[in-house]
């Protein structure tokens, strides 16, 4: 059985995924998480929505979900957002955010 954690939870239109997002940054990565969201580093500055579109890629290739079913759904213009994965569910999202924190983990 997975652990339940408070960043990911499910509602009627898909997981709401919480991220804390650090812009500007010298690479793409996930940092690590809390019970309340996972910290994100994204190269991209907070300009013109960059930083936003360049998250949704980076969970898009990690998630290997589609962009369009990746949406911003609050926290447009903060570094806490949440945001709505269409069509997933909890336990193949969390097994792959793990998956990618383990190998994080594994290059320190």
């Amino acid at each position: 059985m997975v652990e339940k954690y408070n960043f990911l939870y499910e509602t009627s239109d898909g997981m709401i995924f919480c991220v804390k997002l650090v812009p500007n940054s010298s690479f793409n990565k996930i940092l690590d998480y809390t019970q309340d969201y996972v910290r994100i580093k994204i190269s991209s500055p907070p300009i013109e929505n960059k930083a936003n579109k360049e998250l949704i890629e980076f969970l898009s290739d990690i998630l290997d979900i589609n962009k369009s079913k990746i949406k911003i759904i609050s926290g447009d213009k903060s570094k806490l957002k949440k945001i709505l994965l269409v069509n997933t569910n909890y336990d193949y999202v969390i097994q792959k955010i793990m998956f990618v924190l383990d190998s994080v983990h594994k290059e320190k």
